[in-house]
């Protein structure tokens, strides 16, 4: 992926972004100065994707300690704490805000007041580290299920690439590492109404990277399942329940159903960071609901009536039953997914 595609950047007393709301049209940068820009930033989709959006929220706790720090410690860490509260509260449904948010806490609580900001920062950058080497290991992982094949046609989804991550995507990295091993005959990529994440954003990171692609609509899945010959449908994930249940981009849940129908092996590709091992199943996500104007409008101008009343859910849960496996950094798991995913924890836990 092109430098200039780079989601997000640390620049040493802010947090430079992509505003992805305008993109294709133009490639222009947010510099989030404090966390409360940020949170901002996430709940208008500036910045967005999971991993990009723990990313994200890591920075914005460096952010939110420069805010905090006055008075005494115990002042310090209540502002601190408080502007942390503020900034989980930003998109609900993704489950990297709060894990990365939590992470940063636990750093703030064995930190002194004289090395706080020094080992929040490093966590801050440890975390976007840990990213970059969590895609390369899930595209490859991701791969190695396609071992020895060519002529790929694979359909996705959204946006999970480098403008969605810091390193080179979840379910794009897959793409991009079968790309550079010469499998790809093309991916689909779903417009992704109704923001167009996918063809705003996952269509620029394909021309950019050179794979072979079509933009289609939406609606368009199903005749493309059936008379294109797809192998594989691969998405990403914004929260994955203990039994396997998957929050993603509204559309996901169709494009699951379609696939089993047509006999399509249907993939998630996120990291461990995505998993949220509190909650047994995907009844008890979160959705988060978005402004009607989102389905009404589209760059600034209205494309249904102003008054008409809108159901505009920012994801839908896909059930575990309809998923052939979850890629991962560690390699991928497989029904029973109550087993496997326990059996993952039980592996981060030891660590």
């Amino acid at each position: 992926m092109k430098e200039t595609l780079r989601s997000l950047c640390w620049e040493g007393d802010a947090l430079r972004i992509i505003d992805q709301t305008k993109l294709p049209e133009a490639l222009s940068y947010r510099r989030c100065r404090t966390s409360r820009e940020v949170a901002d930033a996430i709940r208008m989709l500036a910045v967005r994707g999971a991993p990009a959006i723990g990313v994200a929220a890591a920075y914005a706790c460096v952010l939110a300690f420069r805010e905090a720090a006055a008075g005494t410690w115990e002042e310090t860490a209540a502002r601190f704490h408080a502007l942390c509260r503020e900034l989980e509260e930003a998109r609900p449904t993704a489950v990297n805000l709060s894990w990365g948010v939590a992470q940063m806490e636990r750093t703030f609580e064995s930190a002194s007041p004289e090395n706080a900001e020094t080992m929040l920062l490093a966590r801050a950058k440890a975390i976007e580290a840990e990213d970059v080497d969590t895609c390369r290991r899930i595209g490859a992982n991701g791969a190695a299920l396609f071992a020895g094949r060519k002529g790929l046609r694979i359909l996705t989804h959204c946006n999970t690439g480098a403008l969605a991550t810091a390193g080179i995507g979840t379910a794009f990295g897959v793409l991009a590492t079968l790309a550079s091993r010469g499998q790809i005959e093309c991916v689909y990529a779903d417009e992704t109404r109704p923001l167009l994440q996918g063809a705003r954003l996952t269509a620029t990171e394909l021309v950019a990277d050179e794979i072979p692609c079509c933009l289609i609509a939406d609606t368009m899945a199903a005749a493309v399942m059936r008379g294109k010959k797809i192998d594989a449908v691969i998405v990403g994930a914004d929260r994955i329940a203990a039994n396997g249940d998957t929050a993603n981009k509204i559309g996901t849940y169709g494009l699951a159903v379609l696939a089993a129908y047509h006999h399509i092996p249907f993939y998630i590709a996120a990291p461990f960071s995505t998993f949220d091992f509190s909650i047994r199943s995907g009844k008890e996500i979160v959705i988060e609901e978005r402004n009607a104007d989102e389905v009404r409008r589209f760059g600034g101008i209205y494309t249904a009536p102003k008054t008409v009343p809108v159901y505009n859910p920012a994801f839908d849960v896909t059930p575990a039953a309809l998923i052939r496996g979850i890629i991962t950094e560690r390699g991928v798991l497989v029904p029973p997914y109550a087993e496997s995913i326990a059996q993952y924890e039980r592996s981060l836990s030891h660590e």
